[in-house]
């Protein structure tokens, strides 16, 4: 990394959010991930009520579960997750966003574009050469930015070294692609995930600032992962605060919404307990007063095998579900990222 980090301070005070006042922002949204298990725990997320204004899924088609809800209440973000081909060359994005829009469906203002495109399929990174993720760009971000949709930049782990290159490949293709007149590859937000403590998300912020001044930044994903209950919800009083109060930051998206049996960050991140009741940080993200519901109970009610109608999970919209127990927490959030990459590939 070849500047130094903006302090936290740099990009405005603290504003700081008590748990007992819960508050709602429009820069809130939703990472969707879905659980077949308990498909009753959508509908938590796009409630009215909410104050989410805003989800992605990892692909570039709406959720089954959202598919009936108007933009204007509950935006959808699609997200071209990686190339389609080894080349980069196909232009399945751009064909599956155009045809959306001129069906009607669904008024597309944002995408999202690759997703750890630096980062090898292993860890969940949609593996990319600089100039395989350049041509892609130029075949799909460039002419739905010519059509008005405001197109993220690559998510990556810093703003250097594989987004310099990336950079330069693409403006040189599109030079090409323009005639030789030089053209740059330009972008109209940054996204950025982070996971670590609040001095690793507002330095990350700060970092990314600095490479690149006045664009405004998503944070996609973000959390402390793994610690305990006190530790996480300090770290979410302090983070939400920030994140509202920083200019910069123009939306942002708490990772978890599912249950904290499911959570492959740690059960007190999980916005929902085994049986899908709200979390003190779940009810706090949608705006509400705190629960007292703790993520993960010791009295082992959150190791059952399985619900029963006498005691269902979350409630009788649940009963008969299985509840996966505390020592099978899923990675389902990585794997589902390389599947989804094979599933593009095979249909090609």
């Amino acid at each position: 990394m070849r500047a130094s980090t903006v302090a936290a301070a740099a990009l405005g005070p603290l504003l700081w959010v008590s748990s007992a006042a819960a508050s709602q922002s429009p820069k809130r949204g939703l990472v969707y991930t879905p659980n077949e298990n308990w498909p009753a725990d959508d509908a938590i997320w796009s409630n009215k009520t909410s104050g989410l204004t805003w989800y992605y899924n990892f692909g570039w088609n709406a959720s089954s579960a959202y598919a009936a809800i108007p933009q204007s209440q509950f935006e959808f973000v699609p997200m071209m997750w990686g190339a389609g081909s080894p080349n980069g060359t196909d232009t399945y994005f751009l064909g599956n966003i155009t045809a959306t829009i001129k069906k009607a469906e669904r008024n597309i203002t944002h995408v999202l574009s690759f997703s750890q495109p630096d980062q090898p399929f292993t860890n969940g990174g949609s593996e990319m050469k600089p100039l395989v993720a350049a041509r892609a760009w130029v075949g799909n971000a460039v002419p739905l930015r010519e059509m008005g949709i405001k197109v993220g930049l690559p998510m990556v782990g810093d703003p250097y070294s594989w987004l310099d290159q990336f950079r330069k490949n693409c403006t040189m293709l599109l030079t090409k692609a323009k005639g030789g007149k030089e053209t740059e590859c330009e972008f109209d937000f940054v996204p950025l995930t982070s996971y670590g403590n609040f001095s690793v998300l507002s330095s990350r912020i700060g970092m990314f600032a600095a490479a690149l001044p006045d664009i405004p930044i998503w944070v996609t994903e973000f959390g402390y992962n793994n610690q305990e209950l006190n530790v996480t919800q300090t770290f979410f009083n302090e983070s939400i605060a920030y994140l509202d109060k920083t200019k910069i930051v123009e939306r942002y998206a708490w990772f978890g919404a599912f249950r904290s049996v499911v959570s492959n960050v740690g059960p007190n991140q999980a916005m929902l307990d085994p049986y899908g009741e709200l979390t003190d940080i779940g009810a706090w993200y949608l705006g509400e007063n705190g629960t007292g519901t703790v993520a993960l109970p010791t009295d082992g009610t959150g190791s059952n095998n399985s619900c029963t109608a006498d005691n269902p999970c979350g409630g009788a919209k649940n009963a008969g579900e299985s509840l996966m127990g505390e020592s099978s927490l899923m990675t389902w959030r990585w794997a589902g990222l390389c599947l989804l990459h094979l599933v593009v590939m095979a249909s090609l």
